[in-house]
This record gives structure tokens, C-alpha cells and sequence, in this order.
């Protein structure tokens, strides 16, 4: 079967099983262009709330997965490639932050949406990258620990100057090995380009920005822009989308090596397999299990994230 072949057998299959297939944006295009749904984690899970589909098939990694689940705790949800991590959101666990509310606990703990559902259980509450100051600067407490990515921390801690934010190391180490060296030959090779820039690439890296923002906030920026030229400073996939929805653009990823591996993990064959164990009632598709009192639990952040704006 060629891409095409089978990318009409996946929109059969879809059909037949009542399933919506969500991708995020670092996705391949030939996902994407199959996807029900596109867009950064937060949106996605929002979108998985609102579908009528029994199943959703989720093209991203883990915790995303965990998220659509926690707000969709009726339907089935599975994740197309089990294998599909997140440094990020592996990097700090409950017992670690536990331990930190207990000898700080006059913080008010701060977790990006890139967490486990597990260590969502002991935060107060979630935010996205385009949420986050918007959040922290509703919070009445000063006193905030802000985890896990230290470099959005940063972002965040520089545009609220009346917080007492305490950083962790941490974060995404995609957007964190961007150097100012890579970012300085993308504008050099690219004079009139605009660098579009994410939070979770490191603080010098930002200074250096047109624009910063979430990824949905890049890709309507740059939509929206009356510039031609922009230096793309997220994963590679949205230079690449950019250019098919904008092709009177240019888009130049900020360096070839901003790419996340653990999204690139999921093909098109591992979407078209699990729809075939869905059909099928086999073990193949990769479902996302939770408990009610997990589910519960870890949505309390989330809940709180939504109530204030997020």
C-alpha cells in the first residue's frame, strides 16, 4: 500500500469504528492530513472532551494521552504507538515534588500540562504554555514552585517580577539544546525572516525573539503575520506545515536538529493497526487505563487551570 492507499483505508477504518484520531502538530504531515483534530496537547484534550465518537485514537505522546483520558474518562482511548514518551514530563515524579510541599508548603504548586497524570495528583494547579501568565498572575498566593520546565519558569518568573516563583532543573531538552550560535546563523542566513520562538527553549534563546509563544501561538502568528519570512524556533513539523497552509511564506526551521524524536516515534502504519485491533477487538491498540480515583485525582489541576481561564 502506498501513503494514499493507506491513508483511505485509516478514514474507512475510522468510520467503521467510531473512532476520532487526534494528532498534534509535531506530527508527520501524512497523520496529520488523516487527523480529526490537530494541535498542541491542551487543545487536543479539550477536542477529545467535545467528540461523540466512542474511541479516540490519540497521535502525540503518553501524558497527552493521560490528559484526554481525565477529561474523557467515558470513552476509550488509546495512544497509536505505546512507546511515545516524554522526557519532559518523566523528569520529576510525585514522591520528589511531595517531599518539596512538605518543607515549602506555603507554595502554591504550578505544574505544566506536560506532566504525568501521577504527579498532577499533588499540584494545585495545570497551565499551558499560553496559559501560564495568565495563571501565575491570577494566583493569589506570591509563593509559587513552578515545575518541571525551568526555561518556561524563567519566561514566566521574568513577566511576573511580584511573584516568588521557585524553578526546578528541568524541561524539554528538543527546545532546550537550541544555542544562540544555531539561532544567530538562522537570522544571518535569513535577514529578513521573523524568529518565532517557544518558552521551553532557554532564556537567551528567547531574548533573541520576534514573537514568543505556544505552539498553536507560533502557527497563528505567523498565519496571521503580514511578513514572508519567518525562522521557526519549535519543532520542525510546524516549519513544514507553515509552508503547506502558507505556501506564499517562507519557513526556515531555527536548526534541523529540533526534532522530538518521542513524537516522530508514531507512523502512519502504527495509526492504521491500531484502528485494525479496535475493529478487530484484539490487544494490538495501545489503551489508555486509569483508575476513577487517578482520574480524579489528577484532574483537580486541570479543573482549577479551566475555572481560572487556562
Amino acid at each position: 500500500m502506498n501513503i494514499r492507499e493507506l491513508q483511505d483505508e485509516i478514514i474507512r477504518l475510522k468510520k467503521e469504528t467510531n473512532t476520532a484520531v487526534l494528532a498534534h502538530s509535531y506530527q508527520a504531515r501524512e497523520i496529520v492530513e488523516i487527523a480529526d483534530f490537530t494541535g498542541d496537547s491542551y487543545k487536543l484534550s479539550v477536542d477529545a472532551s467535545k467528540v461523540e465518537n466512542d474511541n479516540i485514537l490519540f497521535c502525540g505522546v503518553h501524558f497527552m494521552a493521560e490528559t484526554a483520558k481525565m477529561l474523557s474518562p467515558q470513552k476509550r482511548v488509546y495512544l497509536a504507538n505505546k512507546n511515545a514518551g516524554c522526557p519532559m514530563a518523566e523528569q520529576m515524579d510525585k514522591k520528589m515534588i511531595s517531599m518539596i510541599k512538605e518543607s515549602e508548603p506555603d507554595r502554591t504548586v504550578v505544574a505544566y500540562i506536560n506532566t504525568t497524570a501521577s504527579l498532577k495528583t499533588v499540584c494545585d494547579v495545570c497551565v499551558t504554555s499560553s496559559s501560564a501568565l495568565k495563571i501565575v498572575n491570577a494566583i493569589e498566593n506570591d509563593k509559587i514552585l513552578f515545575i518541571p520546565d525551568c526555561n518556561l519558569g524563567d519566561f514566566v518568573k521574568r513577566n511576573c517580577p511580584d511573584k516568588d516563583i521557585k524553578l526546578l532543573q528541568g524541561g524539554c531538552p528538543t527546545h532546550a539544546a537550541v544555542t544562540v550560535k544555531e539561532v544567530m546563523a538562522a537570522k544571518a542566513e535569513h535577514p529578513d525572516a521573523l524568529f518565532l520562538v517557544h518558552p521551553e527553549c532557554t532564556p537567551k534563546v528567547v531574548e533573541l525573539a520576534d514573537y514568543v509563544g505556544s505552539t498553536s501561538g507560533i502557527v497563528n502568528f505567523a498565519k496571521n503575520s503580514d511578513a514572508k519570512e519567518f525562522i521557526i524556533g519549535t519543532e520542525t513539523s510546524i516549519a513544514e506545515h507553515l509552508q503547506y497552509d502558507c505556501p506564499d511564506k517562507k519557513f526556515f526551521p531555527v536548526t534541523k536538529d529540533i526534532v522530538c524524536r518521542n513524537m516522530k516515534i508514531t507512523t502512519l502504519p502504527d495509526v492504521y493497526r491500531s484502528l485494525l485491533s479496535i475493529k478487530n477487538g484484539g490487544d494490538e491498540a495501545f489503551e489508555i487505563l486509569m483508575s476513577d480515583e487517578l482520574i480524579s485525582d489528577a484532574k483537580k489541576c486541570i479543573d482549577e487551570m479551566i475555572r481560572m481561564g487556562g
